[in-house]
């Protein structure tokens, strides 16, 4: 089971000091949390991709391209690849050039992002989000498999004999998730083309979670991928931590309270019971990722909100450490117990090259 760290990119104040980050500042501080990430022992690091303020990261491959050149373990994703807005002749080369750079290193989670005014940025209708997010990745699988592609949709021009380069390393293309917190019809294609599925899981709370997970295991079982519970899940998450649970509450409350993704909403209290969000010591955050795998079954993948909301980033260096010490290396051996020897490990381009080879 793979473990890691995602980021959404905001440049929000911090509510403690009334202090905003620069642009830079913030663009440098993502980079060392992904160096932190694998200096603490963790698999994954993520950039979001946003094209509005207060979000800074609107090329992830530049700034992957950038951590893969200063790692050598650390598998390099993002938390969304704006499916419905971005060209997917842009995608298929900017990440098998990625590929490339990284050995391997890379793979990607595809998602229709939640900021409505990006679609007429990029000359779309927000109306025909699922459209867009079923053709444009329809045209992206087959740009990574085929040469000389033929292709005629609705929403780009025609295609001619064309081949996107460079192709994709070893032949392999990068791993897909598909990342939705509400819609069925995401996880429907995620199971139609046997990719992975990745839920948010920040905002709703587990019933909800639940029901997208075993909809996508049923589909993904339907199209002959495989039974139900091999099928590829990944999770998100949101923590803060302190060695005693009151004073994360206490230091963490003025950010909750500010934070854009979910500020000015419900009590910190209310939202840690109703929703997997975890502000507490490293053995609650054990102990509520635990519970994860009761509703969504033996899964593949883990990240970790850790640098929302204005967090200076000495804390969120703290809070990766705290994970590197004293979560993950339980959770890896608390989640083997049990698992089915059938349940997949999460994908490498390693292991699906080799699978690949025969």
């Amino acid at each position: 089971m793979q473990f890691g760290i995602f980021s959404v990119g905001d440049v929000t104040p911090d509510p403690t000091t009334g202090r905003t980050p620069t642009e830079r500042e913030r663009i440098k501080a993502m980079v060392a949390i992904a160096l932190k990430a694998e200096e603490a022992g963790l698999d994954v690091f993520a950039t979001g991709e946003h094209h509005n303020p207060p979000f800074v990261p609107s090329s992830p491959t530049t700034m992957l391209g950038y951590i893969a050149a200063r790692t050598e373990r650390l598998v390099l994703s993002t938390a969304t690849t704006l499916i419905t807005t971005s060209d997917p002749v842009k995608i298929a080369e900017d990440f098998a050039m990625l590929q490339h750079l990284a050995d391997g290193r890379v793979d990607l989670m595809l998602g229709r992002g939640n900021t409505a005014p990006v679609y007429p940025w990029f000359g779309q209708d927000i109306r025909q989000g699922i459209p867009l997010a079923v053709e444009n990745y329809a045209l992206l699988h087959r740009l990574w498999r085929e040469e000389g592609v033929d292709w005629e949709g609705k929403f780009r021009t025609p295609l001619q004999g064309f081949t996107a380069t460079p192709r994709p390393l070893d032949g392999v293309p990068p791993f897909v998730w598909h990342g939705s917190i509400r819609s069925p019809e995401i996880a429907e294609q995620a199971a139609f083309y046997g990719d992975g599925f990745f839920h948010n899981n920040i905002f709703w709370p587990a019933d909800h979670t639940k029901r997208m997970v075993e909809l996508y295991r049923a589909r993904y079982a339907h199209y002959g991928h495989g039974t139900p519970e091999q099928a590829i899940v990944g999770l998100g998450g949101h923590v803060f931590m302190r060695k005693n649970a009151q004073d994360a509450i206490r230091e963490f409350r003025p950010y909750f309270d500010v934070a854009p993704v979910y500020g000015h909403g419900p009590s910190l209290e209310d939202f840690t019971e109703q929703t997997p969000l975890t502000v507490g010591s490293p053995q609650q955050v054990i102990e509520k990722t635990l519970a994860f795998r009761e509703y969504a079954g033996d899964y593949q993948r883990q990240l970790f909100l850790v640098d929302h909301a204005g967090l200076p980033l000495k804390t969120v260096l703290e809070q990766i450490d705290l994970l590197g010490e004293e979560v993950v290396p339980v959770l890896r051996k608390e989640f083997a117990v049990g698992r089915p020897a059938d349940v997949p490990d999460a994908p490498t381009h390693a292991a699906r090259l080799a699978r690949a080879q025969g």
